[in-house]
């Protein structure tokens, strides 16, 4: 018979499980959104397969990098509308939720200008093709900047100012929504270049690989217990008509564990997620926590 310390080490790694499963995404409640969602301010994005139904190297290219966009965005949309909501309890939350968003973004744009982009330069053999796209980083850089400064900067979570916060998200916000739509729209359109590979060539089975090895990359190297539960949470697997509810393509278990137990680290974030742990959309957590405080005070009065 195993002796008290040996029982009690070997039982330590199955604490720590259930601890974390206690604390997982799929543990929270989710309710179907009735009241403004993530689809707005920021108009999410039509993936250029759907629309065209091309399935050249750019156009998949574009799509998944327009999935991606749309997890950001509905970020944006979740992040503007809760903040005027908050409740002083959930406020330290909210802001480790926006700094996510904020890593995401910058990480996203990082990886764009030092790896993506040169690639594809490479590939077309053609310097110019992202000069417009550099031009429209630079528009949104500084905006951006402030946003992580504010939040960063707060001596405590109640000290939060809904208005200062979106004050700030009001300066970049036209042109950080021009750029990840026309980003889209300028990488579908490489397909017609006169350097673009043609289909069963090497460099475009090379091409592919690129594209694919980058997409993989560029949210899990940001950080696994936070950009990629904040990535994962944000994106729809209901919209066109369902075409995308198996991407990013990966073994179940594995997504499920980048879900529950790396977003279970920092489990009080995601209650301000758009979606919930199975994609599914849901009513944002303020629309329904305010309800509830209202529900409350209401009985208090009765």
């Amino acid at each position: 018979m195993a002796s008290p310390r040996v029982t009690l080490f070997l039982s330590i790694p199955f604490m720590i499980i259930g601890f974390l499963l206690s604390r997982s995404p799929s543990m929270m409640t989710s309710v179907s959104p009735s009241k403004p969602w993530a689809d707005g301010p920021m108009k999410l994005i039509t993936t250029p397969q759907f629309q065209t139904k091309k399935t050249d190297i750019f156009t998949s290219g574009a799509t998944h990098m327009a999935l991606l966009h749309n997890s950001i965005l509905r970020g944006y949309n979740s992040i503007y509308h809760q903040a005027p909501l908050l409740l002083d309890q959930d406020k330290a939350d909210f802001i480790g939720y926006a700094l996510a968003w904020y890593r995401f973004v910058k990480s996203h744009h990082d990886d764009e200008e030092a790896s993506l982009f040169t690639k594809v330069e490479e590939l077309l053999q053609d310097k110019t093709v992202f000069e417009e796209t550099h031009h429209e980083h630079e528009s949104f850089l500084a905006g951006l900047a402030e946003f992580e400064k504010y939040l960063s900067g707060l001596q405590s979570p109640t000290d939060f100012s809904a208005d200062e916060l979106l004050q700030i998200m009001s300066t970049f916000q036209e042109p950080f929504e021009k750029h990840f739509h026309s980003e889209i729209s300028t990488i579908a359109k490489f397909s017609e270049h006169p350097n673009a590979p043609k289909e069963g060539t090497p460099e475009n089975t090379a091409a592919a690989a690129t594209f694919k090895a980058w997409g993989k990359s560029t949210v899990t190297k940001a950080g696994m217990t936070d950009v990629v539960p904040f990535f994962l949470l944000n994106l729809d697997r209901t919209v066109e008509d369902g075409m995308w509810a198996h991407w990013p393509p990966m073994p179940a278990p594995i997504k499920w564990g980048l879900i529950n137990i790396a977003g279970a680290f920092h489990s009080g974030w995601w209650k301000f997620a758009s979606c919930d742990a199975n994609g599914q959309p849901q009513e944002l957590w303020a629309y329904r926590s305010a309800a509830i405080k209202a529900q409350k005070e209401e009985q208090a009065r009765a």
